[in-house]
This record gives C-alpha cells, structure tokens and sequence, in this order.
C-alpha cells in the first residue's frame, strides 16, 4: 500500500492546530462508502479509495495519540506514528469481518504508537516480550492505585498483586519499577553554573595511567627476551614442538605432532615437558634472584 499511497501525506509535518485543521476538512465516511472504497481498494489497490480511507479515520488517530500525551513524548509523533498504523489496518482489513474499519483499526494505531514509545523511552531497550509491553503500559497505573499514602516504593504485597493481575515475574515488575522512575540522563548535561563542566567530566578513568602502560610494555619485552634466551638451549624441533604447543595460535594436539614430526604423542608430552623444565632452570640459573618477579 505504501508503494502507492505517499506516506508523507499523513504524517504531521504541520504545527499541531494546522495539522488539526486539515483533519476536521477530511469528509467521515459511512458504512456505504467505506465498503465500497474497501472494495475498491482490494481489487485494484486504487490511491483515491485508499486515501478516502485513511483520511476519514485521522480523527481516530489523535484521539488515541492524545491518550499516551503521559508519557512525555511530542503528540506530533505520537500522531504521526499512530498515522502509520492506520495505513498497516487499511492494507490489512477483511471486509469479510462484521465490523466498521475503526473498530479493527484501532488496535493498530495504539500498537503503532506504543512501539513508538518503547523505542524512544530509553536507549536501552525497555522490553520486547508481550508481558512487558503490558507492564510498561500498566505499572504506573496499578502503582498509582496500590500505593496510597505517602508510600514511593511498592511493598511486597504489591507487588505480589500486580504479577498476579498482569501473570508476570517478580524480578520483572521489580526491575520495571526501577527503570521507570526516571528517564536516561546525557552524560553532556551540566552539573552547575559556576564551572559549566558536564557531567562526563566528573567520571573515574580506571584505565592504567601512562606510566603503568609503559612499564607493562618493559616488562613484556623482558619476559619475551629471556624466554627466547632460554630456547637457545634446546634442540630446533623441541623448540619448534614447545612453541606450537605452548606459545602458537593453532594449539595442535599431541596426535597432530606425533603425525607432523613421525613420533608417538607420548614422545611430543615429554619434549614439550622437558623443554618446559629446561626454561625453569635456566631462570633460576641465569636470572638474577631480585629479577625473578618480574617473570
């Protein structure tokens, strides 16, 4: 449908009241006209009967935006994604059903707008599974209703009775409460007046300081020189079979060298064992004992 009807004619664009204006001049339809514009649509995909359509129903659409103003969201786009989800119904209708086109439109307008919201509410994903959608758009609700008084938080016993109206987890209405008690705050806002510093500008670096870097390097270089001192000592295939067991990529098995180097693999453990024990005894050997705890 889309390919033939421009999106961009319902989408608000506008300032709100002139968006407005443009929707009370779209005609309403009655049940005669809707069936035939349907019927046209359906046949021949015809844009004047899709348009008759979609535009008598953009009252519908900011009745139902107008719904979810709560929220905090511009009512513009809360219009405009609702548009969206009126397009999807006409697409989508069976004249075949015993009902108007509002009436099975409206299930797609409000699941077009609370999309609209999930996805705008947090940069990290609120929920995806059906049962959080429903807690998102109940909780303050039943929060609201359970907790009386000067209570802020729910109690155990609310939140006992929301998993059982709403058939969801513990964890997930506890962690749902949490989430919503606040919107994502930018890391780029302003702490105070005086010094205009960001609020980025106030977070630890654990990273290691240029001078622990450093000696990370040095002590790298010294760990590798003494170790390629210490393979001098053996023979070049025991040095070739430790370093590809030992130091490679690959990690080949006992049964890939045995083959590669024509002995069993009970033979490729002891060299590799014994070029092992070789290393160790020329540290203790060769490296000074104040050295020692550097490798």
């Amino acid at each position: 449908m889309t390919a033939q009807l421009n999106l961009d004619i319902y989408r608000n664009k506008d300032r709100l009241g002139d968006f407005m204006s443009k929707v009370h001049r779209y005609p309403m339809l009655s049940a005669a006209d809707e069936a035939r514009f349907i019927k046209r649509w359906q046949k021949s995909k015809d844009p004047e009967s899709g348009h008759r359509l979609v535009s008598s129903h953009l009252r519908l659409v900011v009745s139902i935006a107008n719904g979810f103003r709560r929220y905090g969201l511009p009512v513009e786009d809360l219009i405009s994604e609702g548009s969206v989800g009126l397009m999807q119904a006409v697409a989508r209708f069976d004249q075949s059903r015993a009902c108007r086109l509002s009436t099975y439109a409206k299930w797609w307008i409000r699941a077009s707008i609370q999309e609209h919201i999930m996805r705008s509410w947090s940069l990290v994903r609120i929920g995806t599974t059906v049962a959080q959608k429903k807690l998102f758009f109940n909780l303050r609700r039943l929060k609201a209703e359970l907790c009386t008084g000067d209570k802020a938080h729910l109690s155990e016993d609310d939140i006992q009775e929301i998993m059982t109206r709403l058939q969801i987890a513990r964890h997930e209405v506890a962690s749902m409460e949490v989430r919503l008690a606040g919107m994502d705050s930018s890391l780029n806002e302003t702490v105070n007046d005086e010094d205009q510093s960001e609020k980025i500008d106030h977070l630890a670096d654990n990273s290691d300081t240029p001078e622990e870097v450093f000696a990370g390097i040095n002590l790298h270089s010294h760990q590798r020189r003494v170790l390629e001192e210490a393979l001098t000592t053996v023979s070049p295939r025991d040095r070739e079979i430790f370093v590809k067991r030992r130091l490679g990529d690959e990690n080949p098995t006992l049964n890939d060298l045995g083959r590669d180097y024509g002995i069993s693999p009970e033979r490729v453990r002891q060299i590799e064992h014994g070029v092992f024990e070789k290393i160790k005894s020329y540290v203790l050997e060769e490296v000074p004992e104040g050295r020692r705890n550097l490798l």
